[in-house]
């Protein structure tokens, strides 16, 4: 499909461009040589980028872009009845997957996966910034941007490739990777897999195609993970916070927006050394446990691994301080799922004594149908909460699932000091927040979709 001796033969064309991970795929093939062009229905940051460094990006859909197409990858977003994917059928050109292609960028490679429902993003941040700082140079795809690399991907010409492996369609499973982590299983993309039994299904089937000489690190902390343990077949190696597992912490001391732990392996008579962080939860201490336990198999230092990790700074849209003054600390995360947003809400009720005000845009319809009843408890840590609108991302909407109802369904069961508001479109919700604001706060923009452009609005008044 890939031709690596004729690349300006080899016509790529991906429909949803502009998605986080579509886009950082699209800029190693281009950063490869090949031809790219792209659709997606808005121009954004990431498509002018895109458009500077050579690919040709159509605003819109129209099956008139693909006539020139090798091959037209798509996302999991895009539908099978969009006009470019239905014309690429009919001229019988290949119409692939996200995870296919990506695929392609290890095949000759050593593969490192990261999968997991909920930290993948971080979790291949850090592993790619230790590996980078190792010197190893690798081939990075990422689902979210990371100033150190200069966006969500980088071509590197060394050994490795490290990529973000995303479970949400199943297609994860096409990744030929030599190692991996899995982060945890949760019952996120019930839309696709229907059952929670389905995803840890899905999961102990990704571990299954790793070759007998590599390894898979996988958290033990995590339930859903520890359900699956017996089922999983190949090399794995566990790690969390008790002495049970492969490689754990110990004497913990969490900070506001960094941590500290010392490291043990049961392949060390004594503790391996000391780690600390500038990203703040105790769910990074887990994410750097994953890491040093991948590095470790790689043979890297630990003073290596150690100087890497304390220069890690985070992701954007992962617990990012957008505003930090005498007034007023705001925060922008892009936790949408119950458990991320209940870790996200501990991490900062674990430093933050004052009042935490909480802007929550849910992120599509059958999400929130799927997950109603967790977000019930999820908003526990939070003084005040204000839900916008859904952000459909598209779907059609489900009836009696809207924020108006999932406001009165958490207002029962919260407590007598919490206060719930709905919230409405971003502009309203913008007005009920500056309300409510006082000096002294906390606020918390979460969710997956358009929250963040609330964020930025909200810089111009605070």
């Amino acid at each position: 499909m890939i031709h690596p001796h004729k690349k300006e033969e080899t016509h790529l064309h991906f429909v949803g461009i502009g998605g986080i991970g579509m886009s950082g795929i699209a800029k190693v093939f281009l950063n490869q040589g090949y031809p790219v062009t792209g659709s997606d229905q808005v121009e954004t940051d990431t498509t002018k980028q895109l458009t500077q460094l050579g690919a040709k990006i159509f605003i819109g859909h129209n099956a008139s872009h693909v006539k020139n197409a090798h091959v037209v990858i798509v996302s999991s977003a895009i539908k099978s009845n969009n006009p470019e994917v239905s014309e690429a059928k009919k001229l019988r050109i290949p119409v692939i997957r996200r995870a296919e292609m990506l695929a392609e960028l290890m095949r000759g490679k050593t593969g490192i996966a990261i999968a997991g429902s909920h930290g993948k993003t971080t979790t291949t941040s850090m592993l790619a910034t230790v590996l980078t700082h190792a010197g190893l140079d690798p081939t990075l795809v990422i689902g979210g941007k990371v100033d150190s690399f200069g966006g969500n991907a980088k071509l590197g010409q060394g050994q490795y490739v490290v990529a973000e492996a995303d479970e949400s369609d199943g297609s994860f499973l096409h990744l030929p990777a030599t190692y991996g982590i899995i982060t945890n299983i949760d019952n996120d993309h019930l839309d696709h897999f229907g059952s929670l039994s389905a995803i840890e299904d899905a999961f102990i089937e990704f571990v299954s195609h790793f070759p007998f000489y590599g390894l898979v690190a996988v958290c033990a902390e995590d339930v859903g993970v520890r359900r699956t343990l017996e089922r999983m077949a190949k090399p794995i190696t566990t790690y969390g916070l008790s002495p049970a597992y492969d490689y754990y912490a110990t004497e913990i001391t969490l900070k506001s927006m960094a941590s500290r732990f010392l490291v043990h392996s049961q392949n060390a008579k004594n503790p391996i050394g000391s780690i600390e962080l500038n990203v703040p939860g105790k769910h990074n201490i887990l994410n750097a446990l994953a890491i040093i336990a991948i590095a470790d198999r790689l043979e890297i230092s630990f003073s290596k691994i150690h100087a890497a990790l304390l220069s890690f700074n985070g992701v954007k849209r992962r617990f990012e301080i957008r505003l930090q003054n005498e007034k007023n600390t705001i925060i922008d995360d892009y936790a949408h799922h119950p458990t991320e947003i209940a870790a996200t809400l501990e991490t900062a009720r674990n430093f933050w004594t004052k009042s935490i005000i909480t802007v929550f845009q849910p992120h599509r319809y059958t999400r929130t149908h799927i997950c109603y009843d967790g977000f019930l408890s999820a908003f526990i840590n939070t003084d005040v909460l204000i839900i916008s609108d859904i952000y459909s991302a598209g779907e059609d909407p489900i009836e009696g699932i809207n924020s108006e109802q999932l406001v009165k369904s958490i207002k029962r069961v919260a407590s007598v000091n919490q206060k719930i508001i709905y919230g409405g479109d971003l502009e309203n919700t913008r007005l009920k927040l500056l309300e409510e604001l006082k000096t002294g706060d906390l606020v918390l923009c979460l969710g997956a979709g358009s929250v963040t452009q609330l964020t930025e609005r909200l810089l111009k008044y605070v």
